[in-house]
Order: structure tokens, then sequence, then C-alpha cells
């Protein structure tokens, strides 16, 4: 195989996000904001760009406009460069009549729009999931293995091997064995000796499984074979993984740094909130591999009165006479007197009102965009545009787990206020 591969990375954009609602309402999972001023799309694409891998495309179907946007006016590469990352939306062909019924059946159905590029080696990944990973030691890897397929790995503990496809190998990282999701005595079988990995001998006790990352290495020939074996086979973990086990040579490249699969909303909102920790999980303020997003131009923040802590405060924004702990306020937050925010996201806005917007608001008596004077806000997430009036409470008072209501919805006790919703004063949730 090539020792300098030509490389190209298709991005999954997942399904319709339903355990991401309401923040995926009105958007594509890959486009949900994240850390004030990001969206979720934004890491894998930015660890491509900083691993050399830069022919990318994005698969989605579901509420791609905001996404298609985003990335159209974030990642232009310069036209002496090959370089593009681009958005495939689910089309109906003639030989393809159908959505995207699976991860594998989407990469299938987009093969016509890889043919014409000349690569030879395919990556995968998820547009969903938070992590740095510099892919060109992945992909060393499958090289000098003289893989057909090369899986990343990340060691887990018992408690969250459940929750994922696990893989067992062989002395020299082969993989021989994949289950999804296994319990009991199946996953007692899939336990690993991880010290082969690198893991220290108290590392490899606590860890002692191997789970999927969903992130994967092909070889574009052998690729190309599997997902031509059998139509019916749409997905990676359930039908084309295991299938290239049994035939062909799958290799392990283990990953032992921070990864979340943000696909809840509870792992969502810890992944953010974890952030404006001194030493969070993941860092933003790494030089070496930034991730990349929009610039806005937007002036700097102005903060008069307030006294917060443990926080981040995007560009653009006005806070007032505000107290906050732990809590995120994305671009354009406008938070006005005496308002108290703790362990929240606040995700902005997208544009800012005119004097004469906010006049024609008092005028009809509807709240400004952003949130009221004298208003508390614990444990909550407030999508973009949202205005919240004067005295309005979203304390979750009663302590409910789930519950849908008005211009609200409580999932994992985190209330949820969906984009371009209007609380008026007073309100309590």
């Amino acid at each position: 195989m090539d020792q300098n591969p030509k490389v190209m990375a298709i991005i999954l954009g997942g399904g319709a996000g339903t355990r991401l609602f309401p923040l995926t309402m009105e958007r594509a999972k890959p486009a949900v904001p994240l850390g004030g001023k990001y969206r979720l799309i934004d890491v894998p694409i930015s660890n491509c760009i900083n691993s050399d891998v830069l022919q990318i495309f994005v698969l989605t179907q579901f509420n791609s406009a905001s996404l298609n946007r985003h990335i159209s006016r974030t990642y232009r590469f310069s036209s002496f460069s090959s370089g593009f990352v681009e958005i495939i939306a689910a089309e109906q062909r003639r030989d393809s009549p159908q959505w995207f019924q699976g991860t594998a059946d989407a990469v299938r159905q987009i093969i016509p729009h890889i043919r014409d590029w000349g690569v030879d080696t395919i990556l995968i990944l998820s547009g969903d999931h938070l992590y740095r990973m510099d892919y060109r030691p992945f992909i060393k890897r499958h090289i000098e293995k003289k893989a057909d397929v090369t899986i990343s790995v990340i060691p887990c503990t018992p408690g969250e091997a459940e929750g994922f496809g696990l893989l067992k190998t062989e002395g020299d990282g082969t993989i021989s064995e994949f289950r999804e999701k296994p319990s009991g005595e199946e996953l007692e079988a899939m336990r690993v000796d991880t010290t082969q990995f690198g893991l220290s001998q108290d590392e490899a006790t606590n860890r002692p499984y191997l789970a999927s990352m969903g992130i994967y290495v092909f070889s574009y020939e052998r690729l190309l074979e599997l997902l031509g074996q059998d139509e019916d086979w749409v997905d990676f973990g359930r039908e084309i993984i295991p299938e290239a086990i049994g035939s062909l040579n799958v290799q392990a490249y283990l990953y032992s740094d921070y990864w979340e699969d943000i696909g809840t909303i509870k792992a969502f909102y810890d992944a953010n909130l974890d952030l404006v920790r001194p030493l969070p999980k993941f860092n933003f303020f790494n030089a070496a591999a930034p991730i990349y997003t929009r610039s806005r131009y937007l002036p700097p923040s102005k903060i008069q009165n307030s006294d917060i802590g443990f926080s981040m405060i995007s560009e653009g924004c006005i806070l007032n006479g505000v107290y906050a702990r732990n809590s995120i306020f994305g671009l354009r937050s406008r938070i006005d007197n005496g308002v108290r925010i703790e362990d929240s996201i606040v995700m902005g806005a997208d544009y800012y009102e005119s004097v004469d917007e906010m006049q024609n608001n008092l005028d009809v008596g509807r709240p400004h965009m952003g949130i009221g004077s004298e208003t508390e806000v614990r444990k909550a997430i407030i999508d973009k545009n949202v205005r919240i009036g004067k005295n309005v409470k979203l304390i979750n008072e009663r302590g409910i787990e789930e519950e849908e209501g008005e211009n609200y919805y409580i999932r994992d006790g985190i209330i949820l206020i969906p984009k371009n919703s209007i609380l008026k004063d007073g309100t309590v949730i």
C-alpha cells in the first residue's frame, strides 16, 4: 500500500437526532451549538484539517439547511488547493431511490461522488463526538499493518462497556471478535488485556474492555467490496464490521485521551459545562491543534456590575448586573439586570435587535431577545433567539425528570427552552 496515501474523510451527520431533541428540532445534529461559539461538526472537521486531511464530505439528510450554511461560510480553502468541505444531503437517484438507511448505506449511496477523486484510503468519522485526535498516526498504523480496515478503540470500564460495541484482539492488535452492547456472560467474554496497548497494570485492571469509537479507516477497494456484498447491509457496526472481521485484516488503533459521544441531552449538557472548569477534559485552549469555526467579526463582550465565575462568555454579549456560576453564554447573549444563572447553557442569538425593533417589542408587550431582569435560571439549556421576560423562574423546583410543556421541555432534570421561544413575564417552570 502507498506510504503516502490519498485520504478522503467522510463525516456521518447522523439520523434525526431524536435523543438530542428539541435541540435538533430545526437543525441537523452536527449543527448543534457547542461551547458558546462552535458547532459539533467543527470538531471532526478541525481534527481533519489539523491532520492534513483536506478532502471532506459531510453526509446528512435531516434539517440540513443550517449545517450547509455554516459549512459554506466557514470552510473555504485556497483556490490553489484541492481541499474542500462539502455537504452531501441524501438524494434520490434512479439506482438509489431511498433515503440513507444507515451509516453504511449512506456511504454506499455517495460512492459516485468519491470515485473521481482517485483516493485509496477512506477515513469515516461521526459528526457528534467531542475529542481532539491527530488522524495521521491512525492512518500510518493502517498502512504499516497492511490492514483492510482499522478501527479506533478506546479502553473502558465494565460500567461503560455495556453501552458500546466491544472488540476483542489478538496480541498483534488484529481484531478477532466484535459484539454490539453485550451484557452478562457475553460482556465477561469480551475482556482484553489492555496492557498490550500501553496501559499500566492498574489502568488495564480498571479498563479491561475495548470499545469501538465508530471511527474507521478503510482501504478504498475493500470498502467497495464490503458495501457491494449485500444491499441489505446498512450499518457499519451491525453488519459491515462483523463481516470484515470474519474475512479481512481488521486492526485496532488505541485512543486513550478524552472522547465523548454527544448523543443525549445529558451528555451534551455535561460535556459543555465541563468546559468551564479550570482543567476541563476537553480544552479549546490548544494553539497546536485549534478547533475552527466561522469568524463573525463581533465586538468584544460588555460586562457591567456583574459577579461571574467559572463561566465562558462568547463574543458580542451584553451582561448587565448578572450573577452567574458554572455557565456558558453564547454569541450575542443579552442578559439584563438582576438575573441569576447557575449551571446553565445560554446559546445566545443569531442577530441583534435594532433600537426600532426593541421599541416595537415594548409597544406590543413582547420580551426583548435575551433574558429579562430579575429572572432566575438553574440547570437549563436556552437555545438561540429565545425571548425570556422579567421575573421568570426556570428552576424545576418540583424536581421533574421528564416533561413537555408550552415552550419548554425537561429531559434528565434539565430544562430546555427551544429555539425562537417566548416566555412571558413571571413564567415559572
